[in-house]
């Protein structure tokens, strides 16, 4: 049985075969970012000299606290859910967002977002939070954190697109400045 430190490790090395690179351990994805779960034990046992077992992948996909990753409906194939810097076309249909959305981001770059706006930059999108309690969280890993306020519904209304990923992370593909404000929410 796998400790927690253990799959937190594994989860991290998904993370960047599924989202970032596959061809690091030769694996392919398909064009909607699916893998083949019994090529990519082979793969990642042969990279690593893991004994990675399919109960092993299982405890990751199921235990994994943000959903990084999905089965496909017949259990043979695994993707990320999102956050892929990878082309991969997740087949997400457009959504309607809750009228307020929250980004975490640290600090430091609070100058760059307010002049040019959120961008998707190595990633396919920009991330959403429904709280402020996720975005804290993500925010945290960059730095002093600072917690964007996001006027979903006006960008909705103005004809910009959002996507809800399967792991509940709203998508969009840029955040214009002019949709963005400081969350003093609390304060």
């Amino acid at each position: 049985m796998m400790n927690e430190q253990q799959t937190r490790k594994i989860s991290k090395f998904l993370s960047l075969i599924l989202r970032h690179n596959p061809g690091k351990i030769g694996l392919n994805l398909d064009p909607q970012g699916w893998a083949d779960v019994d090529e990519l034990l082979q793969k990642v046992n042969g990279f690593r000299k893991w004994e990675l077992t399919r109960a092993d992948l299982d405890i990751v996909v199921e235990t994994n606290n943000k959903k990084r990753f999905a089965y496909s409906p017949d259990g043979k194939q695994i993707r990320a859910s999102q956050g892929h810097s990878i082309k991969i076309d997740l087949g997400l249909e457009p959504a309607t967002p809750p009228a307020v959305l929250y980004h975490g981001t640290a600090t430091r770059f609070l100058d760059s977002i307010m002049a040019q706006g959120l961008q998707s930059k190595s990633r396919q999108h920009v991330h959403l939070s429904w709280d402020t309690e996720t975005a804290t969280t993500v925010g945290k890993r960059h730095g002093k954190v600072v917690i964007l306020r996001i006027d979903a519904a006006q960008m909705a209304a103005d004809n910009l697109l959002f996507y809800l990923s399967e792991n509940d992370v709203w998508l969009t593909d840029h955040v214009p400045v002019k949709y963005i404000s400081l969350n003093d929410e609390g304060k």
